[in-house]
């Protein structure tokens, strides 16, 4: 089995499988289920300012892009720990499983985990940063 299970394909998976599940998040649950601007006064019911969900909004359809894409992972899995965080912040509340009325805090804390462990593994071997990086490319992975 040496060679076939590698961190490589680790990465590809984590950054396909987070990648995915930001733009689902942004793309349908925030822009089409929920609405920006029904986001926003979400946002504001739990004490945050509701301009801040466009900003989340665009970080998490920026972040799935480059993560599919397997652009500067480190950087965008940095980047999207903090708003994980405090989507487990704000469904904290409501107890600990997300299938909970208002959602509870296990997924969006595993999606922080995955973005720990992305963050951890960055682009692989398997990512279009590798072909065509915007800048001098950096990451070890």
């Amino acid at each position: 089995m040496k060679g076939r299970l590698n961190p490589d394909l680790a990465a590809l998976t984590l950054r396909l499988s987070l990648g995915l599940v930001l733009l689902a998040h942004s793309l349908y649950l925030k822009a089409v289920v929920y609405t920006l601007s029904g986001t926003a006064e979400f946002f504001v019911s739990i004490g945050l300012p509701g301009s801040l969900a466009y900003g989340v909004f665009l970080l998490e359809v920026m972040a799935g892009v480059a993560l599919i894409a397997g652009w500067y992972s480190r950087l965008w899995a940095l980047a999207v720990i903090p708003v994980l965080l405090g989507a487990t912040w704000a469904h904290a509340g409501n107890g600990w499983l997300f299938t909970n009325a208002g959602g509870g805090w296990e997924y969006p804390l595993f999606l922080s985990a995955m973005a720990a462990v992305q963050l951890c593994l960055g682009d692989g071997r398997y990512a279009i940063g590798r072909r065509f990086p915007a800048f001098p490319y950096t990451e070890d992975a």
